[in-house]
């Protein structure tokens, strides 16, 4: 078997394995789930404004309350974003430049287009609201 045989072969099987999975009642492909419980608490004046900013800029990928994304991103109510391991300049960093994946398998994550610091400080403000209403600090 040559190389092309094989690559084709390879393509053709994985084609067929995604077909599957698509069509098979048995084996729904669930990207999108959340991938944490966030209980949210009422939140500080600042916490919402940051809540606005977080939904318009990062929610599309980090989810609804900062849950995360099966398949898409990771929950950032979660302790490997506590501040002791991620400080708040972390969340500036990786909207700013974007981050190379390092504890999750989602991929690398692209820089936010037009964010601004201010806006980072609201947004790291709710996001540490939830953390510490769920126990993440």
């Amino acid at each position: 078997m040559n190389t092309r045989s094989i690559v084709i072969a390879v393509a053709v099987l994985g084609a067929g394995l995604l077909l599957y999975r698509v069509l098979s009642p048995s084996a729904p492909i669930a990207t999108g789930a959340a991938l944490a419980h966030v209980q949210v608490p009422d939140l500080s004046p600042g916490a919402q404004e940051g809540e606005r900013l977080f939904n318009r800029s990062c929610g599309s990928c980090h989810g609804t309350n900062a849950a995360g994304q099966d398949g898409i991103a990771p929950p950032l109510v979660h302790k490997i974003y506590e501040p002791n391991h991620h400080a708040d300049a972390s969340f500036h960093l990786a909207a700013k430049n974007g981050v190379r994946a390092h504890h999750w398998q989602f991929g690398n994550m692209p820089p936010v287009e037009g964010i601004t610091d201010p806006e980072l400080d609201s947004i790291v403000f709710y996001i540490r609201e939830l953390q510490s209403a769920n126990g993440v600090y």
